[in-house]
């Protein structure tokens, strides 16, 4: 029995040091390999990788007919147009993108807004300590960058509609000024787009020609600014109070927000009042008068 537990041990030490043997002739190959990884994703993209990135994708059937419609209804008010991940994003000209949603309604049948909102392709400013460098993951960019069919400059307006009978789907956008962004409201042709484009309008800051009631949605009517657009300055509410801010009352602990401390250590400091003084105050004609009097 001796002899078998000896040779158990022996046999579970050669697994062991058969094991350390082959992690030690593993470990260089594995390093290297991560080496080569990582000094492939670091080295310039070659010409077939580049031209392989920048070849679109092929607009589908479906596609092609969401564009053709478009393109009957809008004519030469199209900017440009491609895919993105499967879906048709379509850029219009400003005084077609009125157009642009009566012909997405009646001739796309598409019977649903799924939203309206804003981009502002310029990059975030960088303060601080974010300065000197950028860990995110992809590194944002540091000069002003567009998406899919493009952009005259920093802002746009976006919305995506959808048809629930002929089951496709199209994003459409166009251009706005950054000084005076302006577009047409959609309400009239989505009656959803009312909530959108007030939230756009209160982040972004576009103004929505012909929308019933622009007005604020989440923020208070004293808030100064649009917070989403990249130029927003995030320490404002640090330089000037919230305006939603409200006096709060102290918790029975704690000094009140305008208590004078100076007073409150007076009282803390102050000399306790003398018996005698006290009983003075008792025997004085004065006191003898105010009694007399009273009964």
């Amino acid at each position: 029995m001796a002899d078998d537990l000896e040779r158990e041990q022996s046999g579970a030490g050669a697994e062991i040091e058969a094991e350390r043997e082959l992690a030690k002739t593993d470990e260089p190959a594995a390093a290297e390999e991560a080496r080569a990884d990582a000094d492939e994703a670091d080295a310039p993209p070659t010409e077939e990788k580049a031209a392989g990135e920048a070849e679109p994708r092929p607009l589908d059937e479906s596609e092609q007919e969401l564009l053709a419609r478009l393109e009957r209804g809008l004519g030469d008010g199209i900017v440009d147009s491609a895919d993105a991940f499967g879906t048709l994003v379509v850029r219009v000209k400003p005084d077609a993108w009125g157009r642009a949603a009566e012909v997405s309604k009646v001739e796309l049948e598409c019977d649903y807004l799924s939203f309206i909102s804003g981009i502002d392709w310029q990059p975030a400013p960088r303060e601080g300590e974010e300065a000197g460098g950028d860990t995110s993951s992809p590194v944002q960019p540091t000069e002003m960058t567009f998406g899919v069919a493009g952009s005259a400059g920093r802002m746009q307006v976006f919305a995506h509609v959808e048809s629930t009978t002929e089951k496709w789907g199209v994003t459409l956008k166009t251009d706005v000024d950054e000084q005076h962004p302006h577009a047409q409201s959609w309400v009239p042709w989505y009656p959803g787009a009312d909530w959108h484009e007030r939230e756009c309008w209160e982040m972004f800051g576009v103004i929505f020609d012909g929308h019933p009631s622009l007005r604020h949605l989440y923020l208070p009517s004293e808030f100064e600014g649009h917070p989403l657009r990249k130029d927003y300055p995030l320490l404002a509410r640090v330089v000037k109070p919230w305006p939603g801010l409200v006096d709060v009352e102290a918790m029975p602990d704690e000094p009140a927000p305008d208590a004078d401390p100076s007073a409150e250590a007076d009282k803390g400091d102050g000399v306790e009042a003398d018996p005698s003084a006290e009983a003075d105050k008792e025997t004085s004609p004065s006191a003898e008068a105010d009694r007399g009097t009273a009964s």
